[in-house]
């Protein structure tokens, strides 16, 4: 009898095909190291475990749907105005050659449904990145919104595709949170990120002045929140924790620690303090 690996053998499996794809050679010596999600490769496998699929048909699926995802958080780079000239083309070509090994894959199983989700999933993706970095939002539950589809599209477009919608509202809520998180280190490690810059238009009447630029008390106010998100959202994942379908330990443990890694300002002040 032939034994199937296990989660853990099946995510390290995949991970390890994943980075064999996407660690070219000659990009890596001018770009960054492509960072790959593992907390969405693992809720990819997690999902696609208990469906009746082969080990092959899974192994595809994951990495293709990584590759595009790579390719999206590439692009993401691009806007990074200390990137020179000739590193800004290479990161544009590297998340066009992860494009491009995503869609030879698919052709490849020929899911043209796939095909079409994840296409929906990428558009919906930029849209929302493009009203954020154009500003053309309108108020932060807006911003908020669109955060959450810049994370969480594909991953919503993938369950969708195999009908496996009770995933989607834990999902999108597991990566917002996951978001804010680092936008709010990022915040406080620089003194500034997207998310704060595009929050601080909302609160100050100033226009083109940088969030660090900010008083102590406007900052303060983006901080608590940014808290507020961060809160209504860990509170949704501690209880939908125990409603997911076949919840695999390696993915509850993951969930739990990241939902541990939020720490109220408020509650930061008053430690330090």
């Amino acid at each position: 009898m032939i034994k199937l690996p296990d989660i853990r053998q099946k995510f390290t499996d995949i991970k390890e095909q994943v980075e064999q794809k996407v660690y070219h050679s000659y990009l890596l010596k001018h770009i960054d190291v492509p960072v790959i999600d593992e907390d969405k490769l693992l809720i990819l496998v997690s999902i696609m475990d208990r469906l009746e699929l082969s080990y092959n048909e899974l192994k595809n699926y994951a990495t293709t749907t990584m590759l595009i995802q790579i390719a999206l958080d590439t692009h993401e780079h691009i806007s990074n105005a200390t990137v020179d000239e000739i590193n800004r083309q290479l990161t544009v070509l590297a998340g066009d050659y992860y494009s491009g090994l995503y869609y030879k894959l698919l052709a490849e199983s020929e899911d043209i449904n796939m095909i079409r989700e994840l296409s929906r999933g990428v558009k919906e993706v930029n849209e929302h990145k493009v009203s954020i970095y154009q500003k053309e939002l309108n108020g932060i539950e807006n911003l908020m919104t669109s955060i959450k589809k810049i994370e969480s599209s594909l991953l919503v477009k993938f369950s969708g595709r195999f009908k496996v919608d009770l995933w989607n509202d834990f999902i999108v809520n597991l990566f917002f949170f996951k978001r804010l998180l680092f936008e709010k280190k990022l915040f406080l490690e620089t003194g500034s990120s997207i998310m704060f810059e595009s929050m601080k238009d909302f609160i100050s009447p100033i226009k083109n002045l940088s969030v660090n630029k900010l008083s102590d008390n406007q900052q303060r106010d983006l901080l608590v929140i940014c808290d507020r998100y961060l809160d209504s959202s860990k509170q949704f994942l501690i209880k939908g924790i125990s409603q997911l379908p076949y919840l695999n330990d390696m993915l509850e443990a993951r969930i739990t620690s990241i939902i541990n890694e939020h720490q109220p300002f408020a509650k930061s002040l008053v430690e330090e303090g």
